[in-house]
């Protein structure tokens, strides 16, 4: 890629933007000290593993929560995964739980508690992939260091008028090398944190607010009238269906539920009783409901049974822990969100008999 513009004044344009117009996040204020001018450490870092592939505004609330319950990196370190995964609940993307308290374990174990200030020590970390290595170095410590995301991508693609997918091996690579070419020497954190605000608030993928970016005069897909049509859309591939069945056994008022595995979607989060597949055989039960849930690549349906304990029915032993539980007691266990809408499901059924 050429130079197309002066990167001086696109970083004094965009940090001067940025000074105006960014958005007040709980993740971005210093801590409480005369010499804090940057973010907490801690803070970016469970800040930027919870913004993967998730919006702000859903985010905010969970951090809050979450910082909350484990204030400091010992804490988090320190915590019954369980309990880690139950704030997380409703998030999504449970590995992410699972590689913060990893992260900050090995932060605790190796590095005094103190979260490592250079790319190649944070990029060892539990989880720690180049985005979020360079997001933590340049945000929390102003490290010279490039960051690539959708919204810098597409701001990227935007002002040099790449028209092919971000997405796609050799794309990717030049963005990352423009990346780190506009990045200025001074207040680099600001300036990867003012391109991360810039397409999420101005440089959108649909309808992008052209006549209040700082960089309109820089940016060659609107002077080409292109902004509509970069990046391109991805074409869509077929999402596949997969089938469960939820078993919802209940003994009086007590439910039967079981962990699942350690490893693979939902890792270690507890559910009603699941068989995968359509049913093959009768079930000496009532179906109650049919929920369908939409993963990035995959569709799940689940169809929900109200089955008495005692009934004959050969329901998989799989080794899992299963526990008999309340309904009320289900809040202290971290459920997917298809078996919180089950749960729901059956809370109204209980309070509409009585």
């Amino acid at each position: 890629m050429s130079d197309l513009y002066n990167q001086s004044e696109l970083s004094r344009q965009l940090l001067k933007w940025y000074d105006c117009a960014k958005r007040d996040l709980p993740w971005r204020t210093p801590p409480k000290s005369p010499r804090a001018t940057r973010p907490d450490p801690y803070h970016v870092l469970v800040s930027e593993l919870m913004l993967q592939q998730t919006q702000v505004a859903t985010v905010i609330p969970y951090f809050q929560r979450f910082l909350q319950a484990f204030p400091t990196m010992d804490k988090l370190a320190q915590a019954d995964p369980q309990q880690v995964l139950r704030l997380w609940q409703g998030l999504g993307y449970y590995r992410r739980a699972n590689n913060l308290q990893a992260a900050a374990r090995a932060i605790v174990a190796e590095h005094n508690g103190k979260i490592p200030d250079d790319l190649e020590t944070l990029l060892k970390l539990p989880g720690i992939g180049r985005y979020t290595a360079g997001a933590i170095a340049s945000i929390a410590f102003d490290r010279r260091v490039p960051i690539l995301e959708g919204n810098v991508a597409r701001v990227l693609c935007r002002l040099d008028a790449v028209e092919s997918d971000p997405q796609e091996k050799t794309t990717l690579a030049k963005l990352w090398l423009r990346a780190e070419q506009i990045l200025p020497s001074k207040r680099v954190g600001d300036f990867n944190s003012a391109l991360m605000e810039l397409g999420a608030t101005v440089c959108m993928p649909h309808h992008p607010a052209c006549l209040a970016c700082p960089l309109q005069k820089m940016c060659r897909a609107l002077a080409q009238n292109l902004q509509d049509r970069i990046p391109p859309p991805r074409r869509a591939k077929p999402v596949p269906m997969h089938h469960r069945q939820v078993l919802c056994i209940h003994r009086g008022n007590r439910w039967l539920i079981e962990q699942r595995p350690t490893k693979g979607r939902w890792a270690g989060m507890w559910q009603f009783v699941t068989v995968e597949g359509n049913a093959t055989q009768p079930i000496p039960g009532k179906q109650i409901g049919q929920i369908k849930h939409a993963l990035t690549h995959r569709l799940y349906q689940f169809d929900v049974w109200l089955i008495v304990a005692g009934k004959t029915f050969p329901v998989p032993i799989n080794g899992s822990p299963r526990k008999w539980v309340t309904l009320a007691e289900l809040d202290q266990y971290p459920l997917p969100r298809p078996h919180q809408r089950v749960a729901a499901m059956l809370a109204e059924r209980h309070r509409a008999n009585g």
